[in-house]
């Protein structure tokens, strides 16, 4: 298993950067290689990703969700295993910190050397930029879903 952990911090409000986090169907627009997310349920996302020439499918389900706080979800189903947290940490009223660590399984010789060169830490980074990117040039979310899940 290999941990990753980054964080950005962000031009807008944590209510925001929250309510655009809960987009997941948003996250081919700022995600490398996340070709399609489908919400099924409030809990359920289907996700279809295509990394270095490797596709893979799978089902994630949200574990744990608290408004402008966290956002947790762990695989369920497919080709990848995986979880991890999103945090939300209110810097001032128009500055937040979005922190993501997620612990995964490398599948195959292709994902372990990868994983071993540093290329899934260099996505996280460059997928928290293009989000910082995303949300501050449109200032305002594109939705929100503000539910509970314990």
């Amino acid at each position: 298993m290999t941990q990753v952990e980054e964080s950005v911090e962000v031009g807008v409000p944590v209510h925001t950067a929250y309510n655009q986090w809960t987009q997941f169907e948003t996250f081919p627009e700022f995600m490398d290689g996340v070709r399609r997310v489908e919400q099924r349920t409030d809990t359920l996302t289907h996700w279809v990703t295509d990394v270095n020439g490797v596709h893979r499918e799978f089902d994630a389900e949200i574990t744990e969700q608290i408004p402008d706080e966290r956002v947790a979800w762990t695989t369920v189903g497919g080709e990848a295993r995986q979880s991890g947290v999103v945090t939300f940490h209110r810097l001032d009223d128009d500055h937040t910190k979005v922190m993501l660590q997620m612990v995964f399984e490398p599948e195959g010789l292709a994902e372990t050397v990868g994983d071993r060169l540093g290329f899934v830490k260099r996505q996280t980074k460059g997928d928290l930029k293009r989000f910082k990117e995303f949300i501050e040039e449109r200032g305002l979310e594109t939705g929100g879903w503000r539910g509970v899940v314990v």
